[in-house]
């Protein structure tokens, strides 16, 4: 593959890594410990990610422990944790914070199924628009010793490109709806 086009495909490997992400953060009615990972703990003046304050482990399939390393940061885990968005209650048994994860109802599922495929949207939004980037760089290129039939090829690539990372995003969205709708 043409140099030209390397640096496009990744840009959309980011692209399908950062949706990657943003999946893992969606809860599926199981305890998933990457829906912690944006979650910041004021850790002595400075924001520090959870899993560096506490030991985070999934004991059961619907309940995530964290033991702080440190015994005087609970509170301030128990804040972090309350005033993230991942909508559960911790309790507090004094060594350890659980975080129970109820079962999702059916309507809830679907809200979630919603966000999923609006996330890929978004994903495949971006991806096209790394395509047209690509396009207008390679347009460019006539006016310099390039003939069209390079430009023509380099295009095609493209765009062979973008199909490809298009199905890769309806698998990956498909997968998670997959895994949301079980019950």
């Amino acid at each position: 593959m043409d140099e030209r086009v390397k640096k496009y495909e990744v840009k959309m490997t980011k692209s399908l890594d950062n949706l990657d992400g943003e999946y893992k953060a969606i809860r599926a009615g199981r305890a998933n410990p990457h829906i912690l990972d944006k979650i910041r703990v004021d850790y002595y003046g400075t924001p520090t990610p959870l899993q560096q304050v506490g030991n985070v482990s999934v004991p059961e399939a619907r309940i995530i422990m964290i033991k702080p390393y440190d015994k005087s940061m609970m509170k301030e885990i128990i804040k972090a944790i309350e005033t993230s968005e991942i909508g559960i209650n911790p309790n507090n048994d004094g060594t350890s914070i659980r975080l129970v994860f109820p079962e999702l109802t059916e309507e809830r599922r679907k809200q979630l199924c919603k966000d999923v495929k609006k996330k890929g949207e978004e994903c495949k939004v971006a991806i096209r628009n790394i395509r047209r980037d690509g396009n207008e760089e390679f347009k460019k290129l006539s006016k310099t010793d390039v003939s069209e039939d390079v430009i023509a090829e380099l295009q095609d690539d493209l765009q062979k490109l973008t199909d490809s990372f298009i199905k890769k995003v309806d698998s990956a969205a498909a997968e998670k709806e997959k895994e949301i709708m079980t019950v």
